[in-house]
């Protein structure tokens, strides 16, 4: 069985690929992450995860890894109106993007990419999430917290902004960070197992 590398440094996606039973490496894969000229919401997460994916790769052949590696690389975009909402800039950034979000629904795109010496496999996840109104109290006792700082979107659906969701339609571990049907699926498609912890799934 091929060694898994996640090329990410989001806690969130590490809990989320554990939670599913399968070993793996964190490292690092800093990229550009600037959206392109007239480039989709949905071209541009993948184009992003592939990115990671292939950065990742890069990174372990130059320190001696193995060319059998699996690299997967994961992003996340909330979008509105056909509008990507990033990472805030600051305060009045993360407080002009809730308050965009309130009280409506908005789509979040998450995509996967599995690389390894021979081939490289995608896929884009789309998910519905709607939110109640927000009070500017809230917004800014929110941004506050530190939760927004580094989210996509501003919020983070698995910690305080919970409050704020009315519904979703889709993945729930999609808008965390990682899709966990889609990606077990994909690791199984390059001969990674999910359920290793399993006496039955051991390799």
């Amino acid at each position: 069985m091929p060694p898994l590398y996640l090329a990410s440094g989001s806690p969130r996606r590490r809990e989320l690929l554990t939670q599913i039973g399968v070993p793996f490496t964190a490292i690092s894969a800093d990229i550009d992450e600037t959206p392109l000229p007239n480039e989709t919401p949905s071209e541009y997460v993948e184009r992003l995860a592939r990115g990671k994916a292939e950065a990742g790769m890069a990174s372990i052949l130059s320190h001696g890894g193995s060319a059998s590696a699996c690299v997967l690389g994961a992003d996340t975009a909330v979008v509105l109106d056909g509008r990507i909402l990033g990472k805030p800039v600051d305060k009045a950034d993360a407080l002009a993007m809730l308050n965009a979000l309130s009280g409506r629904e908005h789509e979040v795109l998450t995509a996967i990419a599995l690389l390894n010496g021979q081939r490289c496999e995608a896929r884009v996840i789309s998910s519905r999430v709607g939110f109640r109104p927000i009070l500017i109290e809230e917004a800014q006792a929110y941004w506050a917290s530190g939760e927004p700082q580094d989210k996509a979107g501003s919020y983070a659906i698995q910690g305080l902004a919970a409050i704020f969701v009315v519904g979703l339609h889709g993945s729930y571990s999609a808008v965390v960070g990682l899709p966990l049907c889609e990606t077990a699926e994909l690791l199984g498609r390059f001969g990674i197992p999910c359920w290793q912890h399993l006496e039955g799934n051991k390799p």
